[in-house]
């Protein structure tokens, strides 16, 4: 089927949604080819375009390179009869729909006979820069950033109030205008996603075999974002005068002194894992005081090059601005040691993490957390500043959460009534899109494998970000699952298929994210709830009550008046439907992101994987309080 125009006859091929789940007529979302200028595809809500996924360029639509399968090929066709898209299935037995939902995702669904039901193969990715010129004209959108809009290199807010307030609808101006004089040039901007090209006129628009795919553009540049695959350059035009000023910028910048660090994945040829830590993190130090040394970094791996900036810190000094790590200084305590808050001398406060030699986690989980967060910048992920490894000791550095763990506020009975339901909402959803960037928006494609209540710190503001990358892993582009040889976690928050069969995916996270958000929601642990009515856990207890019909028992007095029965209640169907037996019934995390800001119908959920803690817990004990287990991240090796 073709999804585009007959220009002969003037036929449009379109997607519409339905107006809901279980009401066929034509609802507000649609899926288009539009004709103006270069054609692109567009997604509308109404008459407005809702999202873009772009141009065609030979690969992909502009900035979303489409990755051969085995189950579908795709073309697209433009000439004079006709301009349109089209898949073609390339296993006959295969049944497979394209199709726009009715909360205006669209997305690629599989008949499987096992289930006998339509799963989703591909999704549309949901995040904020999808959302059609967030950013205004002259402006570039980038998810992994804060703030997520900046302008183009030459240009300035149109409105610094409204950008400051984090309102970008008024775009960018020139900083200096054009000369028109021919003494104009352009200034190259590399691996983005093409602005809207309705105003605009093209030469060739294949890249393929070293096709150009040159486009100009005619009226403002708007809905641009960084992409990191499929990415074309974009050439904007400047004043020589501007140039002038941006190419000595840019020449300053690259003065500066850089490491230069060759690796492949996370071994790197001819050092020790020691020697890799040493390598990024060790230098002589000199002067007095806080000394402290920042490096740019380049670290060349499989996926490519991603600069890594990190901060040298002196042990003597963070020695005695802790008062020699005592306990008046100690914030908490894992699996890989202790944390304790130190302050520079600019009055800057930080998070020092050091490594016990007793400790489960070790030099492995050490490098592989500099290595891995060192690359990744969202605004729910915690940052890593720097590191010290000096005198057998092994530290990094973290920004400083003045609100602790999430463990700390959520099961204190005092301190949870600080978490109204409107903060709640906020960490759930935060987490939720810190956890889509790991699994689809970073290059790495990270699995956190250790995602829980105790590893979300709290900022100021009670916005979450996710801390303790040391047992992550990275998956390739094509990887579904992978196999360990010794389970790493923490009970309770442990997908089925990890803790019984050691199969890791994303969809384990996506199973820790459910029991996260039935804790936060509940304000109780999952492991070690005990109820005097029965043995299961908080999983099994939120299931008894969701399909007794009475799920809003599990909230009791800690939220407040100022949630509604219909928000809570979706939230709890959401949980549910992540920790599901089966992680191919359980959604993936751009489906949790969208599931949990719109008011679309959700499936069904089935009965969770591991309800029951019957053999750990007495239920005569749990008579007047709500038991609890210490969640410590858990190593158990196999023997060979």
């Amino acid at each position: 089927m073709k999804l585009g125009w007959n220009l002969v006859s003037g036929l449009d091929r379109f997607l519409s949604s339905w107006k809901s789940t279980e009401d066929p007529s034509p609802g507000e979302y649609s899926v288009h080819i539009d004709l103006r200028g270069l054609p692109q595809r567009v997604n509308m809500k109404g008459d407005s375009i809702k999202t873009r996924p772009g141009s065609w360029n030979g690969l992909g639509f502009t900035g979303r390179r489409l990755r051969p399968n085995q189950v579908f090929d795709y073309e697209f066709v433009l000439n004079a009869k006709e301009v349109y898209y089209e898949y073609k299935l390339l296993n006959t037995s295969v049944f497979s729909r394209f199709v726009v939902n009715p909360s205006g995702i669209t997305q690629r669904l599989m008949w499987m006979d096992r289930t006998q039901s339509w799963e989703t193969f591909l999704t549309s990715q949901a995040d904020q820069c999808e959302n059609y010129g967030l950013c205004g004209g002259y402006a570039i959108c980038n998810i992994n950033k804060s703030p997520t809009c900046a302008c183009l290199e030459g240009f300035l807010p149109k409105s610094p109030k409204g950008w400051d307030s984090e309102d970008w609808s008024d775009g960018c101006v020139r900083r200096t205008p054009l000369e028109c004089n021919g003494g104009d040039g352009f200034l190259k901007c590399t691996g983005v996603k093409l602005p809207d090209t309705s105003s605009s006129s093209y030469a060739s628009l294949d890249v393929r075999g070293g096709g150009s795919g040159c486009v100009l553009w005619f009226g403002s540049l708007v809905d641009i974002r960084e992409s990191a695959e499929g990415g074309q350059d974009l050439y904007t035009r400047m004043a020589a005068t501007e140039l002038d000023y941006l190419q000595k910028k840019m020449h300053y910048n690259k003065t500066k002194l850089v490491a230069i660090i060759v690796g492949s994945s996370f071994l790197v040829v001819g050092m020790t894992i020691v020697a890799l830590v040493s390598y990024i993190c060790k230098k002589k130090f000199k002067n007095q005081g806080m000394t402290k040394e920042r490096k740019n970094y380049k670290n060349i791996d499989e996926g490519g090059k991603e600069d890594m900036e990190l901060l040298i810190f002196d042990l003597a000094t963070i020695a005695n601005a802790t008062n020699n790590f005592s306990n008046n200084k100690k914030l908490g305590e894992g699996g890989f040691g202790p944390v304790y808050k130190d302050t520079l001398l600019e009055g800057k406060d930080i998070a020092v993490k050091r490594l016990s030699k007793d400790s489960r986690q070790g030099l492995n989980e050490l490098k592989n957390e500099v290595i891995l967060i060192a690359k990744l910048q969202h605004r729910n992920l915690v940052k890593l500043l720097g590191c010290c490894i000096q005198e057998n000791e092994n530290m990094l550095i973290y920004e400083y959460m003045p609100n602790k763990s999430l463990d700390s506020l959520i099961f204190d009975q005092a301190k949870s009534k600080l978490l109204d339901w409107e903060k709640r909402i906020n960490i759930i959803r935060g987490v939720a899109k810190g956890l889509l960037y790991l699994h689809e928006v970073s290059r790495l494609r990270i699995i956190h494998r250790d995602l829980k209540v105790s590893n979300i710190l709290l900022d100021n503001n009670m916005n979450p970000k996710i801390s303790d990358f040391g047992l992550a892993r990275s998956f390739g582009g094509d990887q579904v699952e992978s196999k360990t040889n010794r389970i790493i976690g923490t009970y309770g928050y442990m997908s089925p298929e990890y803790a019984v069969h050691e199969h890791y995916s994303v969809k384990s996270d996506v199973f820790s994210f459910g029991v996260l958000l039935l804790d936060i929601v509940s304000g109780k642990k999952n492991r070690g709830f005990c109820h005097s009515d029965h043995h299961l856990n908080l999983l099994g207890h939120v299931w008894k009550l969701w399909i007794e019909d009475r799920p809003m028992e599990l909230i009791g007095e800690l939220i407040g008046d100022l949630c509604t029965l219909s928000n809570v209640l979706r939230h709890i169907h959401v949980g549910l439907l992540c920790v599901q037996q089966r992680p191919e019934d359980r959604p993936n995390m751009s489906s949790v992101v969208q599931m949990l800001s719109s008011e679309s119908l959700l499936p069904k959920p089935r009965q969770p994987g591991f309800f029951s803690d019957s053999l750990e817990v007495d239920p005569s004990s749990c008579k007047h309080a709500t038991c609890s287990a210490n969640e410590i991240t858990n190593t158990v090796f196999e023997a060979r």
